[in-house]
């Protein structure tokens, strides 16, 4: 960003839910320290706005992008996009004998042998989770927490987990960082479930109370810019809303794929419900 608009980027990072927290607090307190937010979780971008917290401004190159990238109103904007996955460890589960569909998950022979990430602290996983309790309502996590899974936070942490070969099975987590983890040369095979998978588009913002509104602008601009764009997917194995950007050829192509989408205000609805019910049927 330096080598376009000379704005210096100082970033803070840590999971979408204590994301959102900071915001929340430091906005109650009166504290303007936040120029942009993003995280994975569509529902936090229609809760600020609710609350009068976003600016309302539309970044130059998106008009291209797909409705589920858009707020319609124009306060939020999906900089990036993944998809939750299952995936196996090759040297453990043969690709004849790994799951399939996310109900194949529910065989008891995966019993002690998976690992999930928490919607208590991944967005993605928060989308994951409304996306297959649509589908499948809550018994199908009633009955897959049987299986005594394994529970980390991030989407990002099962890679480190299947890979080492600590737990066999993923039973969800972020595609791209499964994908990222497997170009490394680690031993992980990627499942895109039969039923469909869950897209997490991760929306960006403005903060109303900017304390540089103009940087946080031109920043905005550039990270929706063709090249900002296509770097997330190269360097990150991510997918994107710009029509311009392309893949590896090694990962599918989302119009190639059963997609299952959740709606922002759905899961910004839902949020406490799905954080709750986890923590019931996975003690953690």
């Amino acid at each position: 960003m330096n080598k376009y608009k000379g704005i210096e980027v100082e970033v803070h990072r840590s999971g979408s839910q204590r994301v959102l927290q900071r915001v929340m607090q430091e906005a109650s307190a009166g504290i303007k320290n936040v120029d942009v937010s993003h995280t994975s979780d569509g529902g936090h971008f229609v809760l600020l706005k609710d609350k009068g917290l976003l600016m309302k401004y539309i970044p130059k190159g998106v008009e291209g992008f797909p409705e589920g990238f858009k707020d319609k109103e124009g306060f939020y904007y999906g900089m990036r996009a993944t998809l939750s996955v299952i995936a196996h460890n090759p040297k453990i589960v043969s690709e004849k004998e790994a799951p399939k569909s996310w109900k194949e998950l529910l065989d008891p022979k995966w019993r002690g042998k998976m690992v999930t990430a928490h919607p208590g602290y991944s967005g993605i996983i928060m989308t994951h989770v409304l996306a297959l309790v649509n589908l499948y309502g809550w018994d199908y996590f009633k009955e897959l927490a049987n299986n005594k899974l394994h529970v980390v936070q991030s989407a990002n942490d099962p890679a480190g987990v299947v890979a080492s070969g600590e737990r066999a099975v993923g039973a969800n987590g972020a595609e791209y960082f499964y994908y990222k983890t497997m170009k490394q040369g680690n031993p992980i095979k990627i499942i895109y479930p039969k039923e469909g998978v869950p897209l997490v588009v991760s929306p960006t913002a403005i903060a109303k109370d900017a304390p540089h509104p103009n940087a946080s602008k031109l920043f905005t601009d550039f990270i929706f810019t063709k090249e900002a764009q296509q770097m997330l997917a190269d360097k990150e194995g991510l997918y994107t809303g710009h029509p311009g950007v392309t893949y590896p050829k090694d990962k599918p192509q989302l119009k190639d794929l059963k997609l299952l989408a959740a709606d922002p205000a759905e899961l910004e609805k839902k949020n406490a419900e799905i954080k709750k019910k986890f923590v019931e049927f996975f003690g953690a």
